[in-house]
């Protein structure tokens, strides 16, 4: 008879994706994951059966909870330079008060497993792509209301704000200034205004 799960599966991938967050896939022993997630070893690799299934829900976790919140933010706004500064803010916010410089989970995959890592490369390219679009959208939506310039066709600004937007991730990693951040945030919009 199988035993039943004692633990939220949520809960579990909630804190499974702060530690590779912090640490990395490659910085975490199997050990401190059962330690960290309070599981039991048996309990661990029934479910998620090995440190690479864990490690792929939790990114998958992740950007079910960040990047759709911003793929609803962008096509929900009714000012396109407002939600993307406060998509860029919420980035600042996130380097600056965060002590242990995380970054973003995403981006952090990105430069340590995508190149090495078809798989986590894919849902990586995904991302990408869906922030893209959704990027896509609501400048050509702000083209059309007359809020974004249009001397760049909206898919190159669209890339644009992707690019800094992970940008100021990696700079977030170590050593962050708010001066810098806001230079950066400053010239982005700045571009995209007519």
């Amino acid at each position: 008879m199988a035993r039943t799960k004692e633990f939220d599966e949520t809960e579990v991938l909630d804190k499974a994706m702060d530690l590779f967050w912090r640490k990395g896939y490659n910085g975490i022993s199997a050990q401190e994951l059962v330690d960290g997630l309070g599981l039991s070893r048996s309990s661990l690799y029934d479910t998620f059966v090995d440190k690479h299934t864990l490690f792929t829900r939790a990114l998958e976790h992740y950007r079910a909870k960040g990047t759709n919140d911003i793929v609803n933010l962008l096509d929900n706004a009714t000012s396109i330079p407002e939600a993307i500064k406060e998509v860029l803010i919420r980035a600042q916010k996130s380097s600056l008060q965060n002590k242990d410089a995380r970054g973003c989970f995403m981006v952090n995959t990105r430069v340590e497993l995508a190149p090495h890592d078809p798989e986590i490369a894919a849902i990586v390219k995904e991302n990408w792509q869906a922030l893209e679009d959704a990027y896509y959208r609501a400048l050509k939506r702000g083209q059309d209301m007359g809020q974004i310039t249009t001397t760049q066709n909206a898919r190159a600004l669209a890339r644009f704000v992707v690019n800094n937007s992970w940008g100021l991730s990696v700079y977030g990693k170590s050593d962050a200034d708010k001066k810098v951040i806001d230079d950066i945030i400053r010239v982005t919009l700045q571009t995209l205004t007519p």
